[in-house]
């Protein structure tokens, strides 16, 4: 068992930053947490952290070690509740990111539904556009969107999303309809952070290079742009539901749509998950069908 000691407090002051922190989760003293934390380093014989006065950062051997780590306490905690808990309402809290558009206009209204369900779990939802460390941040999970490139990360595909091409009746009637990819170049395609459209032709993923008078880092001022007739765009199907069904925008180069890209939950490290971070998961998966 001595093999065991030290892991709970490690823990604890790898996600809360703070050996202060730490022994309040644990209800203990910071002598006792400092005391544990230099125990374990002198067993491992590694350095698991830089400390200062100020600051506690965790070190590359610390941040493998609590990856393992976390592993073994959530199968000791999933064994625990296995037995003792099978009967309780789920309750706990869950910490996670996503997107901010997509976290707006379409996790949100499924997530209130989960908390109206489960009123004992408390979730907190960081909405960033910005990827974040979810080792550091304490996140349970990440929602993210399209191709994954980090292959560290444990995923979960929960639904897909489709990018579209479309415009005003306005804009169509005015300036005519594109029918293939090669006509792209004389319109004007209102473009977000990158200028470069992606489609399917012919089983193969295509991209095509794209130019216009309005860019925008925002899928909603570009929204907005294509419904005031100022040109083509092309977003995320997630952004275009309202105004497709409304008829604001209209649909075109249907046949080169690009394939269907996943939307995943990420996470740090391949653990049991809780059973509040799996049934909001299902929920999500159910929701987003």
């Amino acid at each position: 068992m001595l093999r065991w000691q030290g892991l709970s407090e490690f823990i604890a002051v790898v996600e809360t930053s703070s050996f202060t922190q730490a022994s309040k989760r644990l209800g203990t003293s910071t002598a006792h947490i400092s005391r544990q934390i230099s125990l374990l380093e002198e067993r491992l014989r590694t350095r698991l952290f830089h400390r200062t006065t100020r600051k506690v950062s965790i070190t590359e051997e610390g941040r493998l070690y609590y990856q393992h780590c976390r592993l073994l306490a959530d199968g000791l905690h999933e064994a625990e509740n296995a037995v003792t808990k099978r009967h309780e309402t789920p309750n706990g809290h869950i910490r996670f990111t996503a997107p901010v558009t997509y976290g707006e206009k379409v996790l949100l209204p499924l997530l209130l539904d989960f908390m109206a369900l489960y009123p004992e779990i408390q979730v907190e939802l960081d909405l960033t556009n910005t990827p974040l460390n979810l080792v550091d941040s304490g996140c349970d999970f990440a929602l993210r969107l399209g191709n994954l490139t980090d292959s560290s990360m444990v995923c979960r595909r929960l639904a897909t999303r489709k990018l579209i091409v479309c415009a005003s009746a306005q804009y169509l009637s005015r300036h005519g309809t594109p029918h293939s990819l090669s006509e792209l170049h004389q319109f004007n395609c209102l473009r977000g952070q990158r200028d470069e459209w992606r489609f399917r032709e012919e089983g193969k993923t295509q991209t095509v290079r794209v130019k216009g008078g309005f860019s925008c880092n925002s899928g909603q001022g570009l929204l907005i742009a294509a419904q005031r007739g100022l040109g083509l765009i092309q977003l995320p199907d997630y952004y275009l539901h309202e105004a497709l069904a409304s008829g604001a925008l209209i649909r075109v180069l249907t046949h080169y749509q690009d394939v269907e890209e996943g939307i995943w939950a990420l996470f740090p490290h391949r653990r049991l998950q809780p059973l509040r971070v799996k049934l909001l998961l299902d929920h999500f998966a159910q929701g987003l069908l």
